[in-house]
């Protein structure tokens, strides 16, 4: 059955309409309070989803500052170029495989977390990211889907003078800064959106758009990544992959982020995540 998890104060929850429901409450204790325990048992989790409607609220949405849906996750994995026009706009060639980066998980906070600036060069990309459910290597493209929990909003925030302060360039610090990468609202599974392979994308700066694209624009495609990185190392539950970002890149034009900017990060289906420049 369909579910949205969330992550209230360290503790898993589903979401009933406006509402939080406690997981470990839901289930009489079946599934534990910690959001890495469900996803590691996704059987469990969509059965919850089926009677989510029977438990008792635990608050309203509107009232809580949810912490990020996948907490700890063992990888997170980051893909650079994985969109032509935001290639070209770079002025970079396409890669002929996936450019795999890693975001250390010690960035991750919720979708309405401060940004904590430390450079002028701070740069927003918003990204698709996919949460793995049951795990494996060597995992086909054909049979990917079936190894996603769901799917959520991710921002790579990118301190671009550290990214490039080395030769070749070093991604992972400079996207890796504390609080550079804000995820959420929730893990929504995927038969809740109407086709995850096509979602609309989208990202503004204050009140201007900057970003506006579809992920059926990726060159290297959720199946064929989950299919590339199990190759190489054996994804586990909760693993993160950001699928990259549509053109349209603060840096591309000098437009960095400054301290007040908020951050407006939207995906068809998903919601949308607000984070404030400090």
């Amino acid at each position: 059955m369909s579910f949205r998890l969330a992550n209230l104060d360290g503790r898993a929850a589903l979401v009933h309409g406006d509402h939080l429901v406690d997981l470990e409450t839901l289930t009489d204790g079946a599934v534990g309070p910690d959001p890495m325990a469900a996803l590691a048992d996704l059987d469990a989790l969509h059965a919850a989803g089926a009677r989510v409607a029977e438990g008792d609220p635990t608050a309203a949405l509107a009232d809580v500052e949810l912490d990020a849906p996948v907490p700890r996750p063992r990888n997170c994995f980051g893909v650079g170029l994985n969109y032509q026009a935001h290639a070209d706009e770079a002025s970079m060639d396409l890669p002929k495989a996936p450019l795999i980066f890693t975001k250390f998980p010690s960035c991750l906070v919720g979708p309405t977390a401060e940004v904590e600036l430390r450079s002028e060069t701070a740069d927003y990309e918003v990204e698709l990211v996919v949460v793995i459910g049951p795990g494996g290597r060597d995992i086909a493209a054909d049979a990917a889907w079936d190894h996603v929990a769901g799917v959520t909003i991710g921002q790579d925030i990118s301190d671009r003078a550290l990214q490039f302060a080395a030769k070749p360039p070093h991604f992972d610090l400079g996207k890796s800064r504390d609080t550079y990468g804000p995820i959420g609202p929730f893990v929504v599974s995927t038969d809740l959106v109407p086709d995850p392979a096509d979602l609309a994308i989208t990202c503004d700066i204050g009140d201007v758009r900057r970003q506006d694209g579809r992920t059926s624009d990726l060159i290297f495609d959720v199946p064929y990544l989950i299919s590339y990185l199990s190759s190489i190392t054996t994804l586990a539950p909760g693993d993160l992959i950001f699928t990259g970002t549509p053109e349209g890149v603060g840096a591309m034009e000098g437009r960095f982020l400054q301290p007040g900017d908020v951050i407006t990060s939207t995906i068809e289906g998903l919601g949308s995540m607000r984070n404030v420049c400090r």
